[in-house]
């Protein structure tokens, strides 16, 4: 590891006024670390966040008088984000994919920003031997290689799945994210937020280098809203998902669903929206019949490579269960 400087800004504008080429901000460090080791970065400075106050606040009312949103600082760690009352209470797929993401001691250091801007976590990628795709190189290895854990859906030019867990489920609650640079903030919608492989091959969000994640907001629950997160994984304690599926339904009159969105993590290179799973539920109860398919819409489209046609079957019944969860009132 090459020798570096170590800044601990005082204001947020301290710490934006350091940032750029050759600079990078560091939050929970987890993904940070990674990145150093496997010589993917090589900064002269690392810009400490935590030294930033007002990075960590969380606002998610668990009894709302009124409806309001909520707002979730970057620094707050998955762990908190899991246990908040206010966010189990009223956007559960989001407390569900904290609370299931890598293990109890990440999950109290790994920050919700951390988590949002993760690189992939493609083998190919993470190996200083292959000059991949998403390196600058001209090709993307897993096409042709080993791809058990690669993409089904949109890989044209990258096979990488999208390795955010919270991605999926703050997506489905209609997110948006607030980017504070040298220009003033700007909100973005999650949808706008994360950027296609054949778009921007080496970048992975709209975030610029100098610009520092300063918010994310959700839209308060609608009426009849209910939402529900499921991953499907080797080892059910801690492992990466296979699939991850995130759903979010509103119901009206007679528990008939008026609006759905459903977007499916691990099985492409950014959050992967099933447009066809959302038609099959509106319009219907939310039952096993409706489930059933969803599931087997959210498969349209899907392009598996030679060693990864397992995922669709899992995919089929995550997205049901997914659902159900709905009809489930929060634990």
């Amino acid at each position: 590891m090459r020798q570096l400087e170590w800044s601990n800004p005082p204001t947020l504008a301290d710490a934006i006024a350091q940032l750029g080429p050759g600079h990078v901000a560091k939050a929970g460090g987890i993904e940070l670390m990674d990145l150093l080791k496997e010589r993917l970065i090589a900064p002269s400075r690392l810009v400490n966040l935590r030294t930033v106050p007002g990075l960590d606040h969380l606002r998610a009312p668990e009894n709302m008088r009124e409806p309001e949103g909520a707002r979730i600082g970057p620094l707050v760690t998955l762990a908190r984000l899991a246990e908040d009352r206010g966010v189990r209470a009223h956007w559960r797929a989001l407390a569900e994919a904290a609370e299931h993401a890598a293990t109890p001691q990440i999950r109290n250091m790994a920050t919700v920003g951390g988590n949002l801007l993760q690189r992939p976590r493609c083998w190919y990628f993470r190996s200083e031997q292959y000059p991949c795709l998403r390196k600058g190189g001209d090709r993307c290895f897993a096409h042709d290689g080993e791809n058990e854990y690669h993409a089904v859906f949109g890989h044209r030019a990258c096979c990488a799945v999208h390795p955010s867990s919270l991605a999926p489920a703050l997506l489905v609650l209609g997110g948006t994210v607030e980017l504070t640079g040298p220009r003033g903030a700007r909100v973005v919608a999650l949808g706008d937020f994360f950027v296609p492989a054949e778009t921007v091959r080496e970048q992975d969000t709209v975030r610029q280098d100098d610009e520092v994640l300063t918010d994310i907001l959700l839209l308060p629950p609608g009426p009849g809203s209910a939402s529900a997160y499921v991953k499907l994984a080797q080892k059910e304690s801690y492992d990466w998902p296979l699939v991850e599926v995130a759903v979010h339904v509103e119901r009206g009159a007679g528990g008939v669903c008026a609006h759905a969105s459903v977007y499916l993590g691990a099985v492409a290179p950014i959050p992967w929206r099933a447009r066809a799973a959302e038609a099959a539920l509106e319009g219907r109860p939310i039952d096993e019949s409706s489930a059933r398919d969803a599931g087997k819409a959210a498969l349209q489209g899907a392009a598996p490579l030679r060693d990864n046609a397992y995922k669709l079957p899992l995919l089929e019944v995550a997205v049901r269960r997914a659902v159900l969860a709905c009809t489930e009132k929060a634990p």
